[in-house]
């Protein structure tokens, strides 16, 4: 497949609109993610995908080939794409090793090799010969997956493929997948609602908001520059604030910051990343010269979660930081906070 193009798809349930113009092109073997909250039109987008709902307006191109527009949808069937979705939709006549082999072509010995080389993969070669529904639904979910690129489709259509297994075997089973698609040159959709997930998977991500299109690029890309405060705040806990510029200037509770871009007296709405934010026990010549208190600590494993105030009560500033390793910051301690500029993010307050 040379190329897959969405191309200012609009659509709507009864007259609720679902997605919004959107517009991006994927190329042979790239993996694109498409990431927000339920809600957002990244189900209706992979559906369209796969042609099990026609857009209103706009059209899908396959190979230079309309797949899709308000009056055409090419089967499903025929679009050569492989499918996960959520409910898995194994056969449930066949076993384990029959569903992987579903859709290959070849000499049955050639078959049964490649398909048991893929659930080799997946972790699931000791289910050969059971039945789906023998099986957990994390254990069905990698045969779907399985499944779906053992064919070496060009595209495979993924559902939120890892819902379905516990921490550890998720961040397994998607190093594998991403193996294999590479592999075998497949390219990819995937819809997830988990920002690292789609960092760890993509070669490009599509942030959707309300069914639009909020912004498009490499992990790096919508990561370090994010092009409003919705975007920035997806990928990790975030502390909000507003300020008003003055002078070109806005005056914070971490100090003053540049604002060179918004209007005099303009309202600006200031993000900062919880991990890019660092505390210190003793004052320092970089970092803000207002005095926090520690009000709690949560232990998060690699990280530890610090919540500060610089007031007792409830009128102050409420900040949260992400410290790395184990905390050895005591409640009620007296800290002070630093970020670098370059993760400060401004944005027009809506």
């Amino acid at each position: 497949m040379k190329q897959l193009s969405f191309e200012n798809i609009s659509h709507k349930y009864s007259e609720m609109p679902s997605v919004r113009d959107v517009s991006f092109a994927m190329n042979n073997g790239e993996v694109i993610s498409l990431l927000g909250p339920s809600g957002c039109g990244k189900s209706t987008l992979l559906r369209l995908a796969a042609g099990l709902e026609k857009p209103q307006k706009g059209q899908i191109i396959q190979d230079d080939e309309v797949i899709s527009s308000s009056n055409y949808a090419l089967e499903p069937n025929k679009r050569g794409v492989g499918l996960v979705f959520q409910n898995y939709a194994l056969f449930p006549h066949l076993t384990v090793l029959e569903n992987v082999c579903y859709g290959l072509t070849g000499k049955k010995a050639e078959i049964i090799a490649e398909a048991k080389a893929v659930m080799a993969d997946f972790g699931i070669t000791q289910f050969a010969d059971n039945y789906p529904n023998e099986l957990s639904g994390g254990q069905q979910q990698r045969v779907a997956l399985a499944r779906a690129v053992c064919p070496a489709p060009a595209l495979v259509l993924l559902d939120e493929p890892f819902s379905g297994l516990d921490t550890r075997l998720r961040e397994r089973i998607r190093d594998r997948l991403l193996h294999v698609l590479r592999e075998k040159n497949i390219a990819a959709i995937m819809v997830t609602h988990d920002a690292e997930e789609a960092m760890f998977m993509s070669d490009r991500i599509v942030v959707l908001e309300q069914g639009s299109v909020a912004q498009i690029g490499t992990p790096l890309e919508v990561y370090r520059s994010p092009q409003s405060s919705f975007v920035a705040t997806f990928f990790g806990e975030a502390n909000q604030f507003s300020a008003i510029v003055q002078d070109g200037m806005i005056n914070t509770v971490l100090g003053t910051i540049k604002a060179p871009a918004f209007d005099e007296g303009a309202e600006v709405e200031v993000v900062i990343r919880n991990e890019n934010l660092t505390v210190y026990d003793a004052p320092q010549a970089h970092a803000s010269p207002t005095p926090f208190k520690i009000m709690e600590t949560h232990m998060l494993g690699s990280n530890t979660l610090v919540h500060l105030s610089d007031k007792d009560d409830d009128t102050g500033y409420h900040l949260h930081a992400k410290i790395p390793g184990l905390n050895f910051f005591e409640v009620g301690a007296t800290v002070y906070l630093s970020a670098s500029v370059n993760d400060i993010y401004l944005f027009e307050a809506r």
